[in-house]
């Protein structure tokens, strides 16, 4: 492409200098009186704001005065360009006809949303107020193009639901691609209550279940698939999602059963088997060939059958449930003090370290807990994990309070309200449990084994039925633990157990 410049010498002068700022030779967007400035300087120190020490204005500040280096505006620094919008003043990033980035988003819903009048269709107006009230509309603006400027899946998709050729039901969007823009956009939609509220995690099982009964080749495997799902598993996610949020590891796991379930039937389909003809023999050859995971996700398919009559009374072997090895006390101690006291880590990292070596919560529930749930009440700072809520001791308490005003991903349109404790990207959505294991993997958390030394020691120090209270386990999980870590109900009083107290004796029947 030829340049506008006949000689190199004025390209290098006029177009090309050296950036006042950042030393970089780049191209100019601005200029102050020792020199020009790049324009990736100008869009990152445009969003610096505040009130210029100069004029005392509260305005973008990209500027820097010399004598000091402190923020200036624009015209105390002596920048030629102006960053006002041409339609509302305020002082931005400005994008094509000078516009800020807030009216720039204006303008690009306005045309995505139109339902052909020249207006935003009236059921999606909710929607278009929901977006244009984040604190970062760079952001929105970012969603609506792909990296080549060109409109992204998002855009596609809104300009479909405007124009009516996606209906508003939650059916409707089982089958969009792509289905993570998809997903976005649902999230979207029941947060500003244009689409009833699901379990988000059901809405994702309901979308891959269509997906994997498309691709079942042999249509009496996918009947049988489709009435398992019908009947047996989805039923069970929504009476728990009646009771609580679905955790993603928990439709995982449903996914688990429908794929094992689906690959038996074409096990069956390879040794010349059906699942009316499958007899004991072939079910302990297929035992004996899959590993104990394979055969506890397999096992409520075949209860199921057994209970359909699908198949005849079969024995199914119990599966063993393998623990977590607990962590050496001595190295979980060094853990929590590591967490409490090196500012070098990520406060979110962090916080969820504390709670899960202090507590001994399993990354699903960390995941739950809201802000609500950090309860300050005479000067004592307590953390509902159970009933009673669990005090937190220093310096614990102050890392949490901490947390609360700085948490990650507050700046999207839908979590800047968000009341969970570590909030995700993903729209009303905590963060996911996996990317938690992933971060506290970064920062050397072992959490299954440091959530295994925890709980064991307290089931040594406390009632089983005191620990399961206080931090939401079930009494008849704290009491197997004791037991298997040799804490008996003798064990929390004193006197001599085998001695029958003064004054008893034995009572037979007829006395009265």
């Amino acid at each position: 492409m030829s340049r506008p410049y006949a000689t190199d010498e004025q390209y290098e002068r006029w177009f090309i200098t050296e950036c006042a700022r950042c030393g970089r030779r780049r191209n100019k967007a601005g200029s102050r009186p020792d020199g020009h400035v790049c324009r990736t300087c100008i869009e990152r120190a445009v969003r610096t704001r505040g009130r210029c020490p100069g004029c005392g204005q509260d305005r973008a500040l990209p500027g820097r005065r010399p004598a000091d280096d402190v923020a200036i505006c624009g015209s105390c620094a002596g920048f030629s360009q102006s960053f006002a919008c041409a339609r509302c003043g305020f002082e931005d990033r400005l994008h094509a006809g000078r516009l800020c980035t807030r009216c720039t988003l204006v303008d690009r819903l306005n045309v995505l949303l139109d339902d052909g009048n020249g207006r935003i269709r009236p059921a999606l107006i909710p929607l278009a107020d929901l977006l244009l009230t984040m604190d970062q509309p760079r952001s929105g603006l970012s969603w609506l193009h792909n990296r080549k400027g060109s409109a992204s899946a998002a855009a596609q998709l809104l300009q479909r639901l405007a124009h009516g050729q996606i209906e508003l039901n939650h059916e409707a969007f089982h089958t969009l691609e792509p289905w993570r823009a998809a997903t976005h956009l649902r999230d979207l939609l029941m947060a500003c209550g244009v689409l009833p509220a699901v379990d988000r995690q059901l809405c994702l099982f309901e979308r891959w279940l269509a997906g994997h009964l498309t691709a079942i080749s042999d249509p009496q495997d996918a009947q049988i698939i489709r009435r398992y799902a019908t009947w047996e598993v989805l039923p069970r996610l929504r009476t728990h999602a009646q009771h609580k949020p679905i955790a993603p590891g928990a439709r995982q796991y449903a996914g688990d059963q429908v794929k094992q379930a689906t690959a038996f039937l074409s096990w069956l389909r390879a040794h010349e088997r059906t699942l009316s003809t499958v007899g004991q023999a072939d079910l302990d050859i297929w035992h004996v060939e899959h590993n104990n995971t394979t055969v506890r996700l397999l096992r409520p398919f075949l209860k199921w059958c057994m209970s359909s009559k699908i198949t005849k009374g079969l024995r199914l072997p119990t599966p063993v449930k393998r623990q977590a090895t607990a962590l050496p006390q001595s190295e979980r101690i060094q853990l929590l003090q590591h967490v409490l006291t090196d500012p070098m880590l990520p406060l979110r990292s962090r916080v969820a370290a504390m709670i899960v070596l202090l507590y001994a919560q399993p990354l699903t529930r960390v995941v739950r807990l809201t802000v609500d749930d950090v309860i300050v009440r005479d000067g004592q700072v307590l953390l509902r994990l159970g009933h009673p809520p669990s005090p937190v001791p220093e310096p614990a308490a102050a890392l949490l309070l901490s947390w609360i005003p700085q948490r990650d991903n507050m700046n999207t349109a839908t979590n800047r309200d968000s009341r969970w404790l570590l909030p995700g990207r993903r729209t009303g959505q905590p963060l996911h449990p996996s990317s938690l294991a992933q971060l506290l993997n970064n920062v050397g958390i072992p959490t299954a084994s440091g959530r295994a030394r925890a709980i064991r020691q307290y089931v040594l120090e406390l009632p089983a039925a005191v620990v399961a209270d206080a931090l939401g386990y079930h009494y008849v999980t704290t009491t197997k633990l004791a037991a298997e870590a040799g804490a008996g109900w003798s064990r929390y009083t004193g006197g001599d157990h085998l001695r029958s107290p003064a004054g008893w004796k034995v009572r037979r029947t007829g006395d009265s």
